[in-house]
């Protein structure tokens, strides 16, 4: 799921090598940090949350097919 985030994360902003992706694991959940460069945190989290709100959604969707909660958060360095 970690390399899902970071395949998607990178198709969606203008720097892709400055896409970091940060796993956690709380036990009976992963949390995922993503982290991207200054300028593209608009292109991430997109108009009204929109974008951010797909990628949660994907990920969450292919965190379920594994038996596996998992959350995205959006964080900046």
């Amino acid at each position: 799921m970690r390399e899902l985030l970071e395949y998607l994360a990178r198709g969606l902003v203008e720097q892709p090598d400055a896409v970091r992706v940060n796993e956690v694991d709380e036990g009976d959940a992963i949390v995922l940090e993503l982290s991207v460069a200054d300028d593209d945190y608009g292109n991430v989290i997109g108009r009204g949350g929109r974008t951010a709100s797909a990628l949660r959604a994907v990920i969450k969707s292919a965190g379920s097919k594994r038996g596996r909660r998992v959350f995205v958060d959006i964080v900046d360095d």
